[in-house]
């Protein structure tokens, strides 16, 4: 695991052709790699705001219970994310004549998602979150990289299916981000001058 992780970090393009070659299913790779690395920002974040806490206008705040219901969006977000991208992308192989394989879509993402769930560290301190678009900006192009080995996509279309996919990823990003803050963050705001958080 370790090895491979560096591996994707230090040298992506050789080892996209040594996973092409490989046959490992989604759901080895989501117990192997996203599951627990997608803990590491999920456990940064229950630290970050449920006991380190944020800043609004001079007003520190911190709670348990906000710490809880940030870090379900988190991992929520994370795994779903892969998911749903893994999906995308597996639909429109045909489109720009790549492989259909869903667990080949899957490994594309899994494996290139690893620089930003690695990235999440950073949301242990909230004013250092913004940091974590560092590695998350990695990842694109890892996933930039490692369509051509593990879909087949021609290499005159790689540019466009990469595109394409990022831009329906991006819309269905936004549309799960607001279904995931209306559900566990806003209920939780509406509540916020019952819990004793304030100090």
């Amino acid at each position: 695991m370790f090895e491979r992780i560096k591996n994707m970090i230090l040298s992506p393009k050789k080892e996209w052709g040594v996973i092409g070659d490989e046959n490992a299913s989604q759901g080895k790779l989501f117990m192997k790699y996203v599951l627990p690395l997608s803990l590491i920002s999920t456990v940064a974040v229950f630290i970050g705001y449920g006991l380190i806490g944020v800043s609004f206008f001079g007003v520190h705040f911190h709670s348990v219970e906000w710490g809880i219901r940030q870090a379900i969006v988190q991992w929520v977000s994370l795994v779903g994310g892969i998911y749903v991208a893994a999906i995308v992308i597996n639909l429109l192989a045909e489109k720009f004549q790549a492989t259909k394989d869903f667990d080949k879509a899957f490994a594309v993402v899994a494996y290139s998602y690893i620089p930003a769930l690695l990235g999440g560290i950073f949301y242990i301190l909230p004013s250092l979150s913004v940091l974590a678009l560092i590695p998350a900006i990695y990842s694109l192009y890892l996933l930039y990289t490692g369509l051509q080995p593990l879909m087949k996509v021609p290499a005159e279309k790689n540019t466009v299916y990469f595109i394409v996919s990022l831009l329906v990823l991006i819309v269905v990003a936004v549309v799960f981000s607001a279904v995931l803050n209306a559900i566990f963050v806003k209920s939780f705001m509406s509540n916020i001058y019952t819990t004793p958080a304030f100090y």
